[in-house]
């Protein structure tokens, strides 16, 4: 099967049923993409698929063959991404920076599909969970990137 990943087509030999998180990890040895929860919750796991954050960790390879992927290796190459990361260490928002991958990703899509969210945007699109708590900076950097300085963390 063909899988569009980082704007690389690769030839991957994982079973249609596979899931992407693990052809991401364990066959294209791209390891920024998390494990958490392996249940679609916690949003470790998120990557863009044809710019719509997804979890990859229930995301059947089959499903995503004629669909465009980015994960955090490529964040960077796109102009949004780009400024979500330079805001989240701005911001200093990791601390044991596990969840961050999947954060970035979820902030890129919000703003790619949003660029002014709303308070409430932001609320519904953030719904990754960070064990350390970083919220009020995960906030803070999205709201810097779509324009409104925050005045307190």
């Amino acid at each position: 099967m063909k899988l569009n990943l980082n704007d690389e087509i690769h030839d991957v030999q994982s079973d249609p049923d596979t899931p992407l998180l693990w052809v991401i990890r364990d066959e294209l040895g791209l390891t920024g993409t998390k494990f958490g929860c392996g249940l679609a919750q916690c949003g470790a796991c998120s990557v863009l698929v044809d710019g719509q954050i997804t979890r990859s960790c229930v995301t059947p390879l089959e499903s995503v063959s004629d669909s465009k992927i980015m994960t955090i290796e490529a964040i960077e190459n796109d102009d949004v991404g780009k400024r979500v990361v330079s805001a989240w260490v701005a911001y200093q928002v990791p601390q044991c920076g596990y969840c961050q991958s999947g954060q970035i990703m979820a902030a890129t899509a919000l703003l790619k599909e949003t660029a002014r969210p709303t308070e409430e945007d932001i609320a519904a699109a953030m719904i990754n969970l960070c064990r350390c708590g970083t919220y009020n900076a995960i906030k803070a950097a999205v709201n810097d990137v779509a324009g409104r300085k925050e005045t307190s963390l």
